[in-house]
């Protein structure tokens, strides 16, 4: 069966979005993206209050223009108190899109459906695709082994083609798209688009320090390794001097507490704020102490650009 092209389903001009980043993600960017025919994505938690994620989406709406939307990444479990607000004000002001991550995305399809907004869900495997399909969702971000911060665990062909044969929402790939080579090889694997957001890192309009995307044109896909050290789940980041001196491993108490049950959800919740706190730190103040979140696809960021210019390597 035909699915619906990522085209069709956000009124776009080319079969990708621009991935939301924590800290990185901003309204420059998604504007930039806009006017190059493509969707783009800001995390809900980039803001600090209601007030100011509700004047993002103005802005936005403001700037929408023809070929591109918009759309905000929502984190639906209990690490994130401010969910239930956070799509309150995303309903209330509509927006294109709501992409949902790590968490049961139920109330949000329900809601957003009411008044007409998209629901993708990231997904890492058939299970949880499966269950996002029977909840409605409108498509499934299939986050692969070769996304930045947390990643899945399955190559991109595998997860797109068995999420494909196994389910009857479009598939949006998510992971290892850094030139326009990468995006012919994801679309040919049945995928309908991709999302995209390590490319982006070193972009003009981004909202972190210089260093930061200079790091993402110095070092290249065989420089990102796996930390368990910023949330207590496994995320990529590069492989920094830094990174090299404090290790990749929980210490041993972060290991202890981890396997006591009742403990465990509160150590999660506490390592995710802890990380939070780390990655806001690495994003905008450079120290020895540096911690930078990226993907592989860096492997083809040759150079600082505009949002503009990136969108056109990839898209050709």
């Amino acid at each position: 069966m035909e699915k619906q092209s990522l085209q069709s389903l956000l009124q776009i001009s080319h079969p990708v979005i621009m991935a939301p980043m924590f800290l990185v993600s901003n309204t420059k960017m998604v504007i930039e993206g806009m006017k190059s025919g493509i969707a783009a994505c800001i995390p809900a938690l980039n803001y600090r209050t209601l007030e100011e994620l509700r004047a993002s989406i103005i802005e936005l709406k403001q700037a929408k223009v023809s070929g591109g939307s918009f759309g905000y990444n929502l984190i639906v479990n209990k690490s994130n108190v401010k969910y239930k607000e956070q799509l309150r004000v995303l309903c209330e002001e509509g927006v294109d899109f709501i992409i949902t991550s790590l968490g049961s995305p139920e109330e949000t399809i329900a809601e957003a459906h009411k008044v007409g907004i998209k629901v993708f869900c990231d997904v890492t495997d058939l299970s949880f695709a499966k269950k996002v399909e029977s909840l409605g969702a409108d498509a499934i971000i299939a986050v692969n082994n070769q996304a930045g911060g947390h990643r899945g665990n399955i190559d991109p062909e595998t997860l797109i083609k068995l999420l494909n044969e196994q389910t009857s929402l479009p598939v949006i790939s998510a992971g290892g798209v850094g030139s326009k080579a990468d995006l012919d090889k994801m679309l040919s694997y049945g995928a309908v688009g991709v999302s995209v957001g390590s490319p982006f890192i070193a972009s003009n309009e981004a909202s972190v320090s210089q260093e930061y995307k200079q790091a993402c044109v110095d070092y290249g896909a065989k420089d990102i390794i796996m930390t368990e050290r910023i949330s207590g789940t496994p995320c990529t980041v590069i492989n920094t001097p830094y990174v090299q001196k404090v290790g990749t491993k929980q210490t041993w108490l972060e290991t202890l507490l981890n396997k006591n049950k009742s403990l465990k959800k509160w150590v999660k919740m506490i390592r995710f704020y802890i990380g939070m706190k780390a990655t806001e730190k690495a994003a905008t103040q450079v120290t020895y102490k540096t911690v930078w979140v990226a993907g592989p696809s860096i492997e083809d960021t040759t150079a600082i650009l505009p949002v503009q210019q990136i969108v056109q390597k990839l898209v050709g």
